[in-house]
């Protein structure tokens, strides 16, 4: 694995696929877990508020701080540890693993950044993988605009609408997806009877553990630990 050429397209593109990288056998058994924690109709844990501007429909889940060591085998893993470093540089850490699920018929994920990105040093690093294929038969769908980590706020405007050089992406069971928090980035709506991602996410060395508080969306920043609208945009 050619760690450095990883990390070179990263930065260029702000995004990095890496297919087949987590074995399908550990994928299966993580799929089953994640089912049995949420089921197929869990609860909403946004408000109603939240989930009507921000047109993310999408139920978290933190395995790892509920003490489930089924996912500790993604933080352990050298080949990710490996080319976080090269990506991060030394000194970066594990910010905290998220699942995420989204039931069927549901509208996905608007476009956003997971954290401001005024400062361009200060990010969060996405380290998503999936349990199961994602394709155009089940929706969900991951869209990504390339090069937008360097092109400063996500413009306002319509939250779900296509934007021109959009890339859809559709990960296949165990593909690694690593993706800039400054870059543009949204989720198609849900054909599927579900779809479930997991997002082992990291910080660069120095960025504040709540780097993600802050959401940027095309038509509002939404800080998650007050459930508040921080900017009408």
């Amino acid at each position: 694995m050619n760690y450095q050429q990883y990390a070179q397209d990263f930065w260029e593109q702000g995004y990095l696929v890496i297919e087949n990288f987590f074995m399908d056998e550990l994928m299966d058994h993580l799929n089953q877990v994640i089912l049995g924690h949420f089921g197929r109709n869990p609860e909403w844990e946004h408000s109603e508020d939240f989930i009507e501007k921000s047109a993310t429909e999408v139920i978290p889940w933190f395995p790892l701080r509920e003490g489930d060591a089924n996912f500790q085998p993604i933080e352990e893993d050298e080949r990710l540890k490996t080319l976080t470093q090269s990506i991060l540089g030394k000194g970066w850490e594990s910010l905290y693993l998220m699942v995420m699920f989204s039931k069927q018929g549901t509208q996905g994920q608007a476009w956003h950044q997971d954290s401001p990105p005024e400062d361009s040093s200060r990010f969060n690093l996405n380290r998503l993988f999936y349990t199961h294929d994602i394709n155009e038969k089940t929706g969900g769908q991951t869209i990504v605009y390339p090069g937008s980590h360097k092109m400063g706020e996500l413009p306002a405007g319509k939250p779900q609408e296509d934007l021109e050089n959009q890339i859809v992406l559709s990960p296949k069971k165990g593909t690694l997806v690593i993706l800039h928090g400054h870059c543009w980035h949204r989720v198609l709506p849900i054909k599927g009877e579900y779809r479930v991602s997991a997002n082992a996410r990291a910080i660069p060395d120095g960025t504040p553990d709540d780097i993600t508080d802050i959401a940027v969306y095309r038509n509002m920043r939404y800080r998650f630990s007050t459930q508040e609208v921080i900017e009408e945009r």
